[in-house]
């Protein structure tokens, strides 16, 4: 258990707090590579209010919400070739923040020069957009392999959680949760819905390790009828620090990105590349999609993989009090990763870099991670299981990675 003021210390993320210090040290995904446009768009990140703008020269720019002038919101503004100018009073600021314009001035004041808006470095990548809201200079936008693969088929789902992002995190770390809630749980619902149980993830847990390395956390288990030779042992797959959790098999690889929108809300994104049997036309674009939370009735879905994991992360409260848990020796890996979140608040507040913060570009070109291929043993069981019981299910491509997978719809 933690005590209450290190459980705050662990999350909140707002300016100022150590987490919050931590967390301006990385590149975040703030928003899908179709949300920005002409049209402004509020986004929200690290407990900040941000306008998101493409000006009329293509120029990406993110400041804060609130205009400088007389505090309205930015998103009721107007982009053009110099930059995004405020609905309220004509202000003009460029993606850099400076004030261009101030129509209700003298034509000789040197006012516009002295104004600016609260901005913050963004940068496109896979389909993403990222910002940066740390102090300068700001680390180099990491570019790991499934941002940057040229051999793949991608889309990217999303949704907002009613949570905080440690929570989710945590789950990261916590294998024997999949043979529980994915095995037993999942296969109790299939029941009552009159379906066999998802057999992949009902086998248990023999023996997990946890250790840190270079890019986080590296997570291998064995399974029974598994040997320290299997890929789940041998190699494994990463929680890449601080904020995603690198999963799949069988030709698919997903990014699990939370993104902490404020103390009590996370912006979750599925990034999934595809790499098929056989070569396929390179795609026009990356398809997006939301991921639904709840049925008809209102309930939380939990007929399928993520949406049991939203369900255990959310009925934890919006933030876990976990001053009230027991921990046993099966939460080694919660352990381990909330020890290195407070010893890399401890390096930023002693001047240092963070873990995986990059600053070389010739280390920078992809940075491929380690993740097994033949998941639990059995690659074309868990890439046909993957494609029905994650958030795929949701994807506009779905039905013809179905077909391109050899998948029975």
């Amino acid at each position: 258990m933690l005590s209450q003021e290190k459980n705050e210390r662990l999350t909140q993320v707002g300016p100022g707090t150590p987490m919050g210090n931590l967390l301006r040290r990385y590149w975040w995904p703030v928003a899908t590579h179709d949300m920005a446009g002409r049209v402004p768009v509020r986004r929200r990140l690290l407990g900040e209010d941000l306008v998101l703008f493409r000006d009329a020269s293509g120029r990406l720019g993110l400041l804060a919400e609130q205009c400088p002038h007389r505090r309205a919101s930015l998103a009721l503004g107007c982009t053009e070739r110099g930059g995004l100018r405020c609905g309220y009073h004509g202000w003009l600021f460029d993606a850099d923040g400076q004030c261009l314009e101030q129509p209700g001035e003298p034509a000789d004041s040197t006012f516009a020069a002295r104004i600016r808006a609260t901005s913050y470095p963004v940068a496109e990548l896979g389909g993403l957009i990222f910002a940066y809201l740390g102090p300068a200079p700001a680390p180099l936008l990491p570019r790991y392999d499934l941002f940057v693969w040229p051999d793949v088929w991608r889309d990217i789902a999303h949704a907002e959680l009613p949570c905080n992002f440690v929570q989710i995190m945590e789950n990261s770390v916590d294998p024997y949760h999949v043979e529980w809630l994915h095995g037993r749980y999942g296969s109790f619902l299939k029941e009552l819905a009159g379906e066999p149980p998802v057999q992949v993830v009902t086998r248990k847990h023999v023996k997990v390790a946890f250790e840190v390395f270079e890019h986080g956390i590296l997570k291998r288990r064995i399974l029974e009828g598994q040997t320290e030779q299997d890929e789940d042992w041998k190699t494994g797959h990463p929680l890449v620090f601080p904020h995603m959790l690198r999963v799949g098999g069988g030709g698919i690889a997903t990014f699990q990105i939370r993104v902490p929108i404020d103390d009590t809300h996370t912006w979750h994104v599925w990034y999934q590349t595809y790499r098929f049997d056989s070569p396929a036309a390179p795609q026009a674009s990356v398809p997006v999609y939301r991921v639904p939370l709840h049925d008809a009735q209102g309930e939380w879905l939990r007929d399928y993989v993520d949406g049991q994991d939203i369900c255990a992360w959310v009925t934890q409260g919006a933030i876990a009090d976990r001053s009230q848990e027991h921990l046993g020796r099966s939460d080694l890996g919660v352990i381990m990763l909330r020890k290195l979140y407070f010893e890399q608040m401890d390096r930023v507040a002693a001047g240092l870099d963070p873990l995986c913060t990059f600053r070389d570009p010739a280390l920078n070109e992809c940075i491929e991670l380690p993740m097994e291929r033949d998941k639990f043993g059995g690659a074309q069981a868990f890439r046909q299981m993957w494609l029905r019981e994650s958030s795929i299910r949701y994807s506009p491509i779905r039905d013809e990675l179905l077909a391109r997978f050899g998948a029975v719809a």
